[in-house]
């Protein structure tokens, strides 16, 4: 069943290009700074569809975990990585309404120059980063090493980022388009493949 939580989360993924792209930032704690200012921006509307979605989307990982189980018979130790699914979702919504980025850079200057480290920590506290760690669990919980490398390689590209310049200029609200579609497309294809794999081990 490990298709089942990549093709969800994929679609959650997928999902919150809109939430992004037509979703009304907020913009508040403006500081002066030498060259201009800085200023917190949320994006509410985002925000508010990760947690609803994540919550949803474990939700029905679960369900699927559950059915197959009892179809054969078996334990599903599914509980585990649900709950830190919703947990990490909800923990990462809250401290971006709170402001995280004020607690990881404390100096608004830092933030119109920020170090290599600044980025890695901003892409680490982000939804598709909680998406790896909840599977970093689930791998951990089936004992599956495919799973751990796939989510190794998910990790690479979402805190990299490895988005091979595409969008790099964008800005705006359509900034973050070109890191979901990949990061949806690593999902996805990481579900195509355990679905294939687990097709072909099947008894004839």
């Amino acid at each position: 069943m490990t298709w089942l939580p990549l093709l969800v989360l994929a679609v959650v993924t997928f999902g919150a290009i809109p939430a992004y792209r037509y979703g009304h930032p907020v913009v508040s704690d403006c500081h002066a700074v030498a060259d201009g200012q800085v200023c917190k921006v949320w994006f509410a509307a985002a925000e508010f569809y990760w947690l609803a979605a994540a919550v949803l989307a474990y939700v029905v990982i679960a369900g699927g975990y559950l059915r197959v189980a009892r179809a054969r018979g078996v334990d599903a130790r599914v509980l585990p990585y649900v709950l830190t699914g919703v947990a990490l979702s909800v923990v990462l919504v809250a401290a971006d309404a709170a402001g995280a980025g004020a607690w990881i850079v404390p100096d608004p200057q830092a933030l119109l120059h920020p170090s290599a480290f600044v980025q890695f920590l901003f892409r680490l506290l982000g939804p598709t980063s909680a998406i790896g760690l909840a599977l970093l669990v689930l791998a951990w919980l089936e004992r599956h090493v495919a799973l751990l490398l796939f989510t190794i390689a998910y990790l690479a590209v979402v805190l990299v980022p490895i988005n091979f310049g595409w969008g790099v200029h964008w800005g705006g609200q359509s900034q973050f388009v070109p890191m979901l579609l990949i990061s949806g497309g690593v999902l996805l294809l990481g579900s195509a493949g355990f679905a294939l794999a687990q097709r072909l081990r099947r008894p004839r």
